[in-house]
């Protein structure tokens, strides 16, 4: 790639905006998610009475529920990343490329 392109884009502000947003998005949700994981991780550690609890007819106990809860979340944590990656982060990046057209 032309060096002179890539500088033009790294020092361009609206560059450092996707990055920053992009960054800070995917580290909230990241972290958001891995806590949930963990957490249910550490009560199956040390409450395993709590998960172990029946609930409807006495077969299903309440670690099953709660297990199929954290897995929509992370679905759905996933489905706000790729709607702000086909918005707001795609609408950067495509004034970002109008910006340097000329080089390219």
């Amino acid at each position: 790639m032309n060096d002179e392109l890539v500088n033009r884009i790294e020092s361009n502000p609206k560059y450092k905006e996707l990055v920053s947003k992009r960054n800070g998005l995917g580290i909230k949700l990241g972290i958001f998610v891995l806590v949930m994981f963990y957490a249910y991780i550490l009560v199956i550690a040390f409450n395993k009475e709590l998960l172990s609890t029946k609930i409807g007819d006495g077969v299903t106990t309440i670690a099953f529920p709660i297990a199929l809860a954290i897995l929509v979340i992370s679905f759905i944590t996933t489905l706000i990343y790729v709607k702000k990656a086909n918005t707001e982060f795609e609408d950067l990046t495509n004034q970002i490329k109008k910006d340097v057209k000329d080089l390219l």
